[in-house]
């Protein structure tokens, strides 16, 4: 629980000190989002595979190497010397956060029967929320402080003695365990999947700053080939020996695919809203970041609070409807946070923003917790371990995505060259162009959701074939990933 309390804060807690680090650093526009993409890409790419791995060599093993290069990687990040450095440092945490994540609940599943994995999985949605509250709180507050004229590198530099105390106590206290059929590793497969996503990623980055070169659009159209190339392998993967990285047959389950398009598009949406406001916020606004901080915690409550809601009594009485709701709800809080920006401007007040941050916390609250068991309830129970490794991937590639689109949507409408006077102006419109992607992408969420079963069974956390079956992808589901 600490490993993942450490995650979810080191993902929430980025974003608010992003305009510090862009100040301070020199960071290049490209260079931020890679700041937040390159750890989503990391940790998207070596998801599933670091299941594997722990249900290959030990869970306890990978989590403990996990942590001690989630650990070690966090003081590269605190001690970079320029924005590359914190670049490649942040990749590496993410691929450090891949081993150790999926043994999270994995050594759950492993180490409690199940009639005692309710108060578990309790503990855990707790953790989530106060993870999502106490993160940006936490970074505005380390960056606001400066402590020892370090700007915002203490928000890095805290997961150090957290890192090792997780690890004291993971090397005292976890319980090694292994799958006794585990599948084997796909490396080309994660090859293929990272070398697609890079050449879509990285000319959509640096497109903009460089006058999008046609070689930019060759590579995109490239990473498509690739996908293509990814889709045939894993075909004659799965025929030769039973373990592709991405199991292909479970896309002929209809909600399923409509699932994993959700997530992905949803990855997209967040990417692309969270670190947009900070930067209007921060850049835009002039406010502090213990100003944005503090604004921010009405939507991380009304999360956790939805969230709670939609799994203990909505879902089970109204299934589907609630994540339409929930889709509606988060698409008509952006609508009303739209025309907040338009007409307050500058002037806008943190006591206004609330209300369409509540609504749309609300509505995300009303999708997150019960999306998981959605998307796997018509997957066949041995495959619910692959399934829900694969859910988190690709929520992680499409918020990686959607932080590699803001160089388009939000970064392309402000000029090269802004006077002063005309930093805050700019920064308010490109805001309230993102602010429309964002909605319009709400919507296709909303259709999408039309696919999925109208009542969701809860697969993962009853799950008596843990071995066999959920334990062997390493089942993360029902951990969102709010903020990256």
């Amino acid at each position: 629980m600490t490993a993942a309390f450490m995650d979810l804060v080191d993902v929430t807690i980025v974003n608010i000190a992003i305009p510090s680090i862009q100040r301070t650093a020199h960071a290049s526009v490209s260079q931020i989002q890679w700041i937040t993409a390159g750890y989503a890409l990391a940790f998207a790419a070596g998801l599933i595979t670091g299941g594997r791995l722990g249900d290959i060599h030990g869970r306890k093993r990978l989590f403990l190497v996990g942590v001690g290069g989630f650990t070690l990687a966090s003081a590269l990040c605190g001690f970079a010397v320029n924005p590359e450095m914190l670049v490649a440092s942040r990749i590496l945490q993410g691929g450090m956060a891949a081993l150790m994540v999926p043994q999270v609940l994995s050594i759950v599943h492993a180490t409690f029967p199940a009639h005692e994995r309710g108060k578990v999985f309790g503990l855990f949605g707790a953790i989530v929320g106060l993870g999502a509250v106490s993160g940006p709180l936490l970074g505005a507050l380390l960056t606001e402080w400066n402590l020892f004229g370090l700007e915002w590198r203490p928000i890095f530099l805290i997961n150090l003695p957290v890192g090792v105390v997780s690890f004291l106590l993971g090397r005292r206290f976890i319980t090694e365990s292994r799958a006794p059929k585990a599948l084997k590793l796909d490396l080309v497969g994660v090859a293929l999947v990272t070398l697609g996503l890079l050449m879509l990623l990285y000319p959509l980055t640096r497109g903009r700053e460089l006058g999008w070169p046609l070689w930019g659009y060759v590579c995109m159209a490239g990473a498509l080939v690739v996908f293509a190339g990814l889709v045939v392998y894993e075909r004659r993967k799965a025929a030769r020996d039973g373990s592709p990285l991405i199991e292909l047959s479970l896309f002929r389950v209809k909600s399923f695919a409509a699932g994993i398009a959700v997530q992905t598009v949803f990855g997209v949406a967040l990417g692309i809203f969270f670190l947009v406001w900070t930067l209007y916020m921060q850049i835009g606004l002039g406010w502090s970041p213990l100003r944005a901080g503090l604004t921010g915690v009405p939507f991380s409550l009304a999360v956790s609070t939805a969230a709670g809601l939609s799994v203990q009594q909505l879902v089970p009485r109204f299934g589907r409807k609630v994540l339409q709701a929930g889709a509606l709800l988060m698409g008509a809080g952006v609508l009303l946070y739209l025309w907040e920006a338009r007409h307050y401007g500058l002037a806008i007040a943190s006591w206004q923003m609330a209300p369409p941050l509540v609504v749309m916390g609300a509505g995300m609250g009303l999708i997150v917790a019960p999306l998981t068991d959605a998307v796997l309830s018509e997957v066949p129970r041995e495959h619910a371990g692959s399934a829900s490794g694969l859910i988190n991937t690709v929520q992680q590639m499409g918020n990686a995505l959607g932080l590699g689109l803001v160089s388009v949507v939000f970064f392309g409408e402000i000029g090269d060259r802004l006077t002063l006077d005309r930093v805050g102006p700019a920064f308010v419109h490109a805001f309230q162009h993102a602010l429309w992607w964002v909605a319009g992408i709400m919507a296709a969420i909303f259709l999408l959701m039309s696919a999925l079963p109208k009542r969701p069974a809860q697969h993962l956390e009853g799950a008596e074939d843990v071995e066999g079956g959920a334990g062997q992808e390493a089942p993360v589901a029902g951990e969102p990933e709010p903020v990256s």
